[in-house]
């Protein structure tokens, strides 16, 4: 590992240690994904062991029974702050020959803590009077063993369903579950790694772009530069106009609203937007009022209007000095008047080999030039 930069990994069945010294000198590589609202976080590690490693244990290799649940924690410290990539579980692991004789290379893969919500089948759960977000909040509990903790954001659709006309079930998985639940208000879910080892967030709720931006990406900055690689793209042919339909209580006939981004969830970072040349109807808002339509209309508008700039690259960590983090807004200088300025951070892809540190990543915003003179350096 480079100056300044220290990996720890945790491994347990339900509860994570600190692997032992010998065992992470056995490691070679590392990396980890995080996790976006249509995809979980995944990491991989390998190792090099011999015969008596301790990891044939560890990860079940020997007898070759895999067990429920390996949970897998993966931190970093950089400069003397620890951050947590990914708190999840073991989904396949591989041995192979090793480099050198009487050793092998065993390779361990996974996915954050939302695999979890995926195992067991729920099958005719009944939830009388429970809204949706109420709903969510009472499967998550089940899962507080593991450290997981909810964020749900109430639904502006606040439907509360009355037990003499209708009791909401369960079918199939909670995983599933809760991700059609989301679907229905234009929300998404996904696992975010806690601040200390051993808890995760199980966010549900508007997919939000704002916050205090990170330290800025530098490109072509000469001494001050920490962006290693960089390149980007603008794409406005696919920009919609959301229509949502409600209905004249009194004629019954219906009213089409168009619908722009809320401005809360989705900041206009960039100061030329593209045109929306396509209409997309919104459905299931006709019984609504218009308020009620209108905020469903603002979360399905922004899951509908991908950003049009979009952004890829690779960060020298050391450089900067701290590790990048995924679903926050970060600056960028240094690539060009169009494309500098503010950034929302869409995934952060964190490798460890051979003594490196470095992170792929992709930002992306929702226009062209800056709405901002000056980032934070």
């Amino acid at each position: 590992m480079s100056s300044g930069a220290e990996l720890r990994v945790y491994v347990g069945p339900a509860v994570p240690v600190p692997l032992s010294q010998d065992a992470l000198k056995a490691l070679v590589s590392a990396s980890v994904s995080s996790a976006t609202p249509t995809a979980p976080g995944v990491f991989q590690l390998v190792f090099d062991i011999d015969q008596r490693s301790p990891l044939h244990t560890v990860f079940l290799i020997s007898g070759g029974a895999p067990i429920p649940l390996v949970r897998v924690v993966i931190a970093a410290r950089v400069n003397g702050e620890e951050s947590v990539l990914i708190d999840g579980v073991m989904t396949n692991h591989e041995i192979s020959p090793g480099p050198a004789p009487g050793t092998a290379r065993l390779t361990v893969t996974g996915e954050d803590l939302s695999r979890a919500l995926d195992y067991i089948a729920f099958n005719e759960i009944l939830y009388p009077a429970a809204p949706d977000f109420v709903r969510v909040g009472l499967i998550l509990l089940k899962y507080a063993f593991l450290g997981v903790i909810p964020k749900v954001i109430p639904s502006v659709l606040l439907d509360v369903p009355l037990p003499t006309e209708r009791i909401p079930r369960q079918q199939g998985k909670d995983l599933g579950y809760i991700k059609m639940l989301a679907e229905k208000v234009g929300y998404v879910f996904m696992m975010q790694p806690g601040d200390v080892v051993g808890t995760s967030y199980a966010y549900w709720g508007p997919e939000i772009r704002v916050g205090e931006p990170q330290r800025a990406l530098n490109f072509d900055m000469d001494a001050h530069k920490n962006v290693q690689s960089l390149s980007g793209s603008y794409n406005g042919q696919n920009a919609k106009l959301p229509i949502v339909t409600i209905q004249n209580p009194q004629t019954r006939a219906p009213i089409p609203i168009p619908i722009v981004v809320n401005p809360v969830f989705d900041p206009p970072v960039g100061a030329i937007p593209p045109i929306p040349l396509q209409i997309e109807p919104v459905t299931g808002t006709a019984k609504l009022n218009p308020v009620q339509a209108a905020l469903v209309g603002m979360a399905k508008a922004a899951q509908a209007n991908k950003a049009p700039v979009k952004l890829s690259g690779q960060l020298d960590v050391m450089r900067y000095g701290r590790l990048l983090q995924p679903h926050k807004l970060v600056g960028l200088r240094g690539f060009g008047a169009a494309f500098d300025g503010l950034h929302y951070v869409e995934m952060v892809r964190t490798n460890f080999s051979a003594g490196t540190l470095t992170q792929g990543f992709e930002i992306t915003r929702n226009g062209l030039l800056s709405t901002v003179e000056k980032v934070p350096a």
